[in-house]
């Protein structure tokens, strides 16, 4: 028997006092039996939604699929169980939603109906129903479509994705006719939208396995369909005499996301698609074998953008997995100056730093290099000291009253002008951002003026 916490016993006993079947299903019934810690709970019945509202007057159902959502207090926190009524669907013209829901008698029937052996397992309270041996595959670490696949993926297109989604985040395998029936329709996949795609492919990023849930989504050919730029990187060569690549930009691209220690979406996305732009700037001397990609992470810029919008990401999401696409190739050298370090944090912005950061780790790593080098070490040091300067106009120890106090001149062009003046002075070390030193500065250009 598996061990649930009271308030679920006692929610399932509610359903049972008054006759009516009830089961914890799905993906809860999974992290159950794999001993993981349960976040959502989702359960099945033969009670309809109207029988359910009047067990739980608190209720809320706003959906044609039979889903009742129940707000349940466990001591400071509320959860919200989803119950759905036994049901079947039939047509699914848009590969996405049964056109057709009605409901069913038996919890097999509802079973029947899921996507993967694992996730159509129910579970009672005292006993277990598996029709399609979901535990033996929970075993046995295989992804398996319930009955046959193409019926499955032909219901519902973004399973297609699922499938490869709960392998990398379970460390599962696909099942060989499960795998080819993939292969087989994946290009349903761009009949799903732009949201759905991203939230799965979000979800695939942040598991445990985010490089081998895109080898996956590659050996599918769904990675053709969502991310061609990545897909047309295969086979693109970057060994030459005087590079330290060991990968085709592919593999690289591939293996920089597999060492990235950032836990940011973003920014682990941003890690797979730096290089893009390679392929298409690909030129190769034929005297001296030597291997370019100039311009590149300009080329890749307008990618990531392309990408952004086609997996209809926030504006800020946006922004930011273009602005590390686009500086990705930032340089650490000893011989930058302060000023040099101050721009490139102007251009990635502060909050930013840890991110590119962790891209240069996940790129270093990905093309076989050691993680770190006493170079970066130094340029992180650096970027941390020279934080301690003023970076915009606005941190200066004056301002604009200062300047027209100084020089008695009234508001316009000029103010910005002299305090544009004096903020390249303090950025090239010329002067210190202090104050007094500032307003004596602000007096010699007064007497200049004059």
């Amino acid at each position: 028997m598996l061990k649930l916490p009271d308030y679920v016993s006692t929610f399932l006993q509610k359903f049972q006092d008054h006759n009516f079947q009830i089961y914890i299903v799905g993906g809860t019934v999974r992290g159950l039996l794999m001993n993981v810690p349960v976040k959502d709970w989702d359960f099945t019945t033969n009670a309809k939604p109207e029988e359910i509202m009047k067990l739980y007057p608190h209720s809320f159902y706003n959906n044609s699929f039979g889903t009742v959502g129940i707000p349940i207090p466990v001591g400071e926190h509320q959860h919200i169980f989803e119950v759905t009524t036994f049901r079947k669907e039939s047509g699914y013209t848009n590969v996405r939603h049964p056109d057709q829901v009605t409901w069913a008698d038996q919890v097999e029937d509802d079973l029947a109906r899921r996507d993967f052996t694992i996730n159509a397992i129910a579970y009672d309270g005292t006993k277990l129903v598996d029709p399609y041996q979901g535990q033996n595959d929970i075993e046995q670490k295989i992804i398996r479509a319930v009955g046959d696949p193409d019926i499955r993926f032909a219901e519902d297109a973004l399973r297609l994705m699922r499938a490869v989604r709960q392998a990398s985040q379970l460390g599962f395998a696909i099942e060989e006719q499960t795998l080819k029936s993939i292969q087989t329709n994946a290009a349903n996949i761009s009949k799903i939208s732009g949201e759905r795609i991203r939230d799965e492919f979000f979800k695939i990023l942040l598991s445990d396995h985010p490089a081998e849930g895109i080898v996956l989504l590659r050996s599918t050919g769904i990675l053709q369909c969502i991310l061609p730029e990545v897909e047309k990187n295969f086979g693109v060569e970057q060994k030459s005499p005087g590079r330290h690549h060991i990968y085709d930009v592919g593999t690289h691209l591939v293996e920089s996301l597999r060492y990235c220690p950032s836990d940011d979406v973003i920014t682990r996305f941003a890690t797979l698609i730096h290089d893009i732009g390679k392929a298409d700037t690909y030129r190769k001397d034929d005297q001296s074998g030597v291997i370019t990609f100039y311009n590149h992470e300009v080329v890749g810029e307008k990618m990531a953008a392309d990408i952004a919008d086609r997996f209809k990401l926030s504006k800020e999401q946006k922004r930011k997995l273009i602005l590390l696409v686009r500086y990705h190739q930032f340089t650490v050298s000893e011989e930058q100056t302060d000023k040099a370090i101050r721009r490139f944090i102007r251009q990635i912005g502060v909050e930013h730093i840890d991110d590119i950061l962790a891209l240069r780790t996940g790129d270093r790593l990905g093309s076989g290099s050691k993680e770190t080098s006493w170079r970066t070490e130094l340029f992180k040091k650096r970027l941390t000291e020279v934080q301690k300067i003023p970076f915009t106009v606005h941190d200066l120890k004056i301002t604009g009253h200062d300047v027209m106090k100084v020089l008695k001149i009234p508001p316009g062009p000029r103010i910005g002008e002299i305090m544009d003046q004096i903020f390249e002075e303090v950025d090239d070390e010329k002067i210190p951002n202090e104050r007094e030193t500032l307003l004596t500065r602000l007096e010699e250009i007064k007497n200049t003026d004059q």
